[in-house]
């Protein structure tokens, strides 16, 4: 008994460097395409570093739930590919150790697992969503430069509540624009056209307002009851722009069920009379609050036979086939949101299916380990290769 708690324990230790590593590794290189993005608005609209930290810190929850149960299973599978290559697993056998008696140490670094992924999908992630949209629009109010940046040259704009605008040119430094023209449509009845060469943006950040002052142009009255039209030129003309009610419609919408709480999914799934795409997708997110996290345990399992099939120490084969096999969860898991919100079969099939899968394919390994009748997972890159290389000399003859 105490010889099985020392090699638990040893066993416990081994898998915590690569976790930590993969855990780094793997939201580094999920952020790295969002990190841009928050850099860009950064840099172009000033925002101050604090707005960079906390976006990130916001998006994390999201990252983390996929990012757990994958370090765990590289984690797993790196450190029994390290204890089969030094023949530690065999000397384990011959002091009487199966394989059933190294999983303990796996199952608990599974369900630690499962709690933080739990606690990423359940509370972090809603909690990150609605911190970001609160983010992004404190950062719009208190930024006016923010609510330009879809204006756009030559292209109709309509952000702004029963007005359009285009505009040729725009010079973003002086906040001048050239060749402007408006169709304003805020007053019942009445349809006014403005035609200028040249206007000047001028802006009032707290109150998300513009003042588009234009010169030398000509305005277009149209009365469509009385049926008149009368045309006035100008020498200078105020016209006011309001991107407050815009923003607050878009921020006030309907929420988006990433953002809903577990008892608000329950909730609306109780009482939604329809079955349309907005219930199956709130469904899809209900189930895989539980399915994501109970990946750590199906692709847990699934390393540890991995892990001791081969004789390689590469940690690049490791990372390798745990990377496959991950490959192969999440598009069955892609598959099962898109048929699931489809309504071709019930949500919950599409999320407990590729658990089921990737842990029947475990177990079934597992059982094979531990009966010594290894499947030699080096066949797997091998037709992976061929494949491949199948498709790309086909790419190539079809060019020629």
């Amino acid at each position: 008994m105490k010889t099985n708690s020392i090699i638990n324990r040893y066993i416990f230790k081994e898998l915590i460097p690569p976790f930590v590593i993969s855990i780094i590794f793997f939201t580094f290189i999920f952020l790295t395409a969002r990190i841009l993005d928050i850099t860009n608005m950064i840099v172009n609209y000033r925002l101050s570093g604090s707005y960079f930290f906390l976006m990130v810190f916001y998006l994390i929850p999201y990252f983390l739930q996929y990012v757990i149960p994958m370090s765990i299973m590289i984690s797993t599978l790196l450190t029994f590919l390290r204890l089969s290559s030094d023949n530690e697993i065999i000397a384990l056998k011959a002091g009487g150790f199966s394989v059933y008696s190294l999983t303990p140490p796996v199952l608990l670094f599974c369900l630690i697992g499962f709690v933080f992924t739990s606690l990423m999908s359940i509370y972090g992630l809603p909690w990150g969503r609605v911190s970001s949209r609160e983010l992004a629009y404190h950062a719009i109010t208190s930024n006016f430069e923010l609510g330009l940046k879809d204006l756009k040259e030559r292209t109709f704009i309509e952000d702004f509540d029963g007005v359009m605008l285009y505009v040729c040119k725009i010079n973003s430094v002086e906040k001048t624009l050239k060749d402007i023209f408006i169709d304003d449509q805020r007053t019942k009845g009445v349809v006014r056209t403005v035609i200028a060469p040249k206007g000047e943006l001028i802006s009032e950040p707290g109150k998300l307002k513009y003042l588009l002052r234009l010169y030398n142009g000509t305005i277009n009255h149209v009365a469509i009851e009385d049926k008149t039209v009368h045309s006035i030129s100008f020498g200078t003309y105020d016209v006011h722009l309001d991107l407050k009610e815009n923003i607050n419609n878009s921020f006030s919408g309907q929420i988006d069920e990433k953002e809903m709480s577990l008892t608000e999914l329950k909730n609306y799934i109780n009482s939604s009379k329809s079955r349309d795409v907005e219930y199956y997708s709130v469904l899809l997110e209900f189930y895989k609050k539980f399915s994501i996290p109970f990946a750590c345990f199906a692709l847990g399992i699934l390393a540890v036979p991995l892990g001791m099939q081969s004789r390689s120490s590469k940690k690049s084969y490791g990372l390798s086939i745990g990377l496959v096999f991950f490959l192969l969860y999440y598009i069955l898991l892609s598959a099962g949101i898109v048929f699931g919100e489809a309504g071709v079969y019930p949500p919950i099939i599409g999320m407990w299916v590729p658990n089921i899968v990737m842990g029947g394919v475990g177990l079934y390994l597992l059982v094979r380990a531990a009966n010594d009748r290894f499947v030699k997972t080096d066949l797997l890159f091998y037709f992976i290769k061929r494949f491949i290389s199948s498709i790309t000399d086909k790419y190539t003859s079809g060019r020629r």
